[in-house]
This record gives structure tokens, C-alpha cells and sequence, in this order.
């Protein structure tokens, strides 16, 4: 069990997935997050606010030791890419990258933003980004010019406004083991508190609907995906 977490910032990973990588890794997985930028510029309102004479630079120290502090209280693995944000720009030489960082880590499931984001212009950049590396990594254009791995499962996590992206989930991960886990990365991200408070709402308010689709009355948080890929199994159960 490999899970691959790729955020398009710094940030992501800890609104959107600490939960399931905590779980992932309760259970025994190897994780590891990526981040593509560190939202220096578009998402660090409140350092902006507290300074504006910072520069990019400063702004980009302080996202990386946030970000580290709370995938260490995950324990999780984390990557910094720092391809820049608003805008993030693609190009040949990054799909490159990341299609080699796929292969060599192999993962079994890749977590990443939506396809759509009406109110955040790189998200869905950081979605084109894995899905072409993913299908470089695993084969596409045969003969392929890297490393050939197994597809690995893909779900897209919880966009900020789910309704007007396109968003439906069809996955929820019981996180209710490891909520305080995910509160105390929550906590590290000084330069988004704004979103402490509804992240954790959130993840009460998807346990609610967990617990109506299932049944399963001790599921008090959970963290929602939306699969990409089909999957296949050897029965319906």
C-alpha cells in the first residue's frame, strides 16, 4: 500500500487529506506527499497581511516550515517542487519531473485536486499535471520513454466549493482515529487559520453523510474523494 498526495500547494495535503494520510499510515502504508508550489503568492493572505513588505522569498520559508511541521505531526514524507502558484505554469520539462516521481515512487493511490475550480486557477493545473504523468508513468505511448509502473487507483479530494466544481463524492474515509491528528496539522498552517474552523466542520458534517450511506454510527469524521479511474475486483462485496 503506497500512497502519492499531490497538492498544488503547500497546503493542500492538510485541509484535504491529513485524515487519510494518517489512516494510510495507521494501517501500515507508505506515503508520500508532494506539493507543487508553496502558495506563496495566492494562498498566504495572512502573511501578506501581517507584512506587506515581505518578500516572495520570506513567504516561501515560512510555507515550507509550516507545511513540514505538519506533515511531521502526520508523519508523513513531503516533497516540495516549488513551481510557483497564481498562475502555475506547466511545462515539459515539469511533467517530466513529476512523471519520474511517480514512477520511482510507484504508488498504488494517487490523490489530487478536481478536474474543475472556478475560484482557484492553479487546482485544476495541478489535476492536468498528474493525470498526464500518471498515464506516462503507467504506459501510455508504448513504447514509453519512462519507467513503467501498474496504473495506480486516482480520486480527486474535496474542492473548497464542491457544488460549483463538478465535485461528487463517491468516497469516504473514516478519519474519527485520527482527527486530533489532523486539528494539530490544521493548527500549524499560520498563514490559512481562516480555514482551521472549516475543515473540521467539514469532516463532521461528511461523517453525517457516512454514517446515512452506511450505516456505520462511529464514524464522527471522515474526508470525501471523487474516483477518476474505474476499479477492478475479484467480487462485488
Amino acid at each position: 500500500m503506497k500512497l502519492l498526495v499531490i497538492g498544488a500547494h503547500s497546503g493542500d495535503f492538510v485541509w484535504r487529506a491529513a485524515g487519510t494520510i494518517a489512516k494510510a499510515l495507521e494501517d501500515g502504508a507508505e506515503t508520500l506527499v508532494v506539493a507543487l508550489s508553496y502558495g506563496e503568492r495566492g494562498e498566504s493572505g495572512e502573511l501578506w497581511k501581517e507584512d506587506p513588505n515581505r518578500s516572495v522569498e520570506s513567504v516561501k520559508v515560512i510555507r515550507h516550515a509550516q507545511a513540514q511541521q505538519a506533515a511531521d505531526i502526520i508523519g508523513a514524507p513531503i516533497r516540495f517542487l516549488d513551481w510557483g502558484d497564481y498562475p502555475m505554469l506547466l511545462s515539459d520539462e515539469r511533467i517530466e519531473q513529476l512523471t519520474h516521481l511517480i514512477g520511482d515512487f510507484e504508488p498504488t493511490v494517487i490523490l489530487t485536486h478536481s478536474k474543475e475550480d472556478p475560484f482557484n486557477p492553479d487546482h485544476p493545473l495541478a489535476f492536468q499535471a498528474v493525470q498526464r504523468a500518471r498515464l506516462l508513468a503507467s504506459g501510455a505511448g508504448v513504447p514509453s520513454a519512462f519507467k513503467q509502473i501498474d496504473p495506480p487507483a486516482w480520486y480527486a479530494f474535496e474542492p473548497h466549493q464542491p457544488e460549483l466544481s463538478g465535485f461528487v463524492p463517491d468516497t469516504f474515509v473514516d478519519i474519527t482515529s485520527v482527527m486530533e491528528k489532523k486539528r494539530a496539522a490544521m493548527a500549524c498552517m499560520g498563514a490559512q487559520t481562516y480555514l482551521r474552523d472549516y475543515y473540521a466542520e467539514l469532516a463532521s458534517r461528511r461523517a453525517n453523510h457516512a454514517r446515512r450511506i452506511s450505516g456505520q454510527k462511529q464514524v464522527l469524521f471522515a474526508e470525501s474523494f471523487q474516483s477518476q479511474v474505474p476499479r477492478v475486483t475479484d467480487t462485488i462485496f
